[in-house]
This record gives C-alpha cells, sequence and structure tokens, in this order.
C-alpha cells in the first residue's frame, strides 16, 4: 500500500488515537503531559490505568477527550469477579471507555462459555453506563483459530471494539491480525489496533487493514509526520 493512498487529514488520523500512557511509574506530570497532548490535538481517548481514571478525568474537564481505563491489564488473569467490579469502579470514578483482557487461559483451555460470560458482563455493565467497550486479545499469545474464536463470539455479544494486543505481550498490532478480526467481525464491531505503532506508515497500514481505532504512545508523532507532508 502506498501511503499516498490513504487521504485522511491530521485531524481525522488524531481522532483515531487512544493516546496511552499504561507505565507503572507514570508520575502526576506524565498524566499531565498525557492528558495536555491529548487536548491539543484531539486524541480521541487517553488509555491509562483504572488507578489514574480520577486524576485524567480532572485533567481532561471541559474537552471532549474520553478516559478509558484498562481492565485487568495486562495480563487478563484476574477473575470475572474481580474484572467486573474493576469495570464499575473504573466507570464510577468517570471513565467514558472499558479495554479489557479476556482470559487467554481460559481461552487456551477451549472454555469458550467463559470468554462468552465475561465478555457478556463486562459489556453489559458498560451498556448501562453508556460506555464503550473494547476486548482485548493479546494476538501474539493466540493462534488464528483461536483469534477467529474470539472474534466470532464478539460479533454475537457485540462489544464496540475488539482489540488486537496490550503492548505488553511479545508483540503488537500487524495488518494480518487486524484483516483478520475484521472479516470475521464485519460490520457488527469495531477494531482496535494496539502496540508497536510508532510511525504514521504503520498507522495508515493498520487502517488500511480496518482499524478505526489506534492505540498508541506516538500519537503526536504520527500526526506531526503527517502535517509535514501536507
Amino acid at each position: 500500500m502506498e501511503e499516498s493512498e490513504m487521504k485522511l487529514s491530521a485531524d481525522q488520523i488524531a481522532g483515531m488515537v487512544d493516546h496511552t500512557n499504561l507505565k507503572a511509574f507514570a508520575d502526576e506530570a506524565m498524566f499531565e503531559k498525557l492528558c495536555g497532548e491529548a487536548r491539543e490535538y484531539g486524541f480521541k481517548m487517553v488509555a491509562i490505568n483504572p488507578a489514574q481514571t480520577e486524576r485524567c478525568k480532572r485533567l481532561l474537564e471541559g474537552c471532549p477527550v474520553h478516559v478509558g481505563a484498562a481492565i485487568g491489564f495486562p495480563l487478563g488473569q484476574t477473575t470475572l469477579e474481580c474484572k467486573v467490579f474493576e469495570t464499575k469502579d473504573a466507570i464510577e470514578k468517570g471513565a467514558d471507555e472499558i479495554d479489557y483482557v479476556i482470559n487467554i487461559a481460559e481461552l487456551k483451555n477451549k472454555n469458550y462459555d467463559y470468554i462468552k460470560k465475561e465478555m457478556e458482563e463486562i459489556v453489559a455493565e458498560c451498556r448501562k453506563a453508556g460506555v464503550i467497550s473494547k476486548v482485548i486479545f493479546e494476538n501474539c499469545y493466540l493462534t488464528d483459530e483461536e483469534k477467529v474464536k474470539v472474534a466470532e463470539i464478539a460479533k454475537e455479544v457485540k462489544p464496540d471494539f475488539i482489540k488486537t494486543s496490550t503492548g505488553f505481550g511479545t508483540g503488537g498490532a500487524t495488518p494480518e491480525d487486524v484483516k483478520l478480526m475484521k472479516t470475521t467481525v464485519g460490520d457488527e464491531v469495531k477494531v482496535k489496533a494496539a502496540g508497536g505503532i510508532r510511525d504514521l506508515k504503520t498507522a495508515l497500514q493498520m487502517i488500511e487493514a480496518g482499524a478505526e481505532r489506534l492505540g498508541t504512545s506516538a500519537g503526536v508523532e504520527i500526526v506531526e509526520e503527517l502535517k509535514k507532508q501536507d
């Protein structure tokens, strides 16, 4: 794909970016920077750990940028009850979006009923609160068959998005995975690409493959790179 084929403006790209800082050591100054950049560039969301939800909500007060809390992050190995509580708590503290990690071990066990129940319960909490839901697969640990299986469950449950990766695994988003996920869910569910998206070329590849959101800590660099081409 030639980059010139993508006719998206800097504002359009920015509106797809979930501006991310999920580092354990991120301090107040880092979140002030994150939220300041999100305001300035018009990013869709800041992606943060739940403990920072209230802080980022306060920092973004009066602007349309969403606050997105990562649930069961990054391993997905908390119980369903914990994930549901964490979801409710994040929403109560101001989260506009929820990105949760599936129980990868139960998927490997072929316990598809568990995967569906987990998705149904978390998505239901989000719907009840009018909050956007995203299901993180962590594709670097999955076979294509497993990716398709979770996508088929999502097509039935209908979260708002399915998402490639946490960014903390052994690999991130690939155009091939985005295309596979999008082909499976069709127009029923949107796809978010995350992990390893650090430049404009990669961002455009993900969008071309079918992604409608981009999880990245390099949103500023990506938008500035596009502006230089205009």
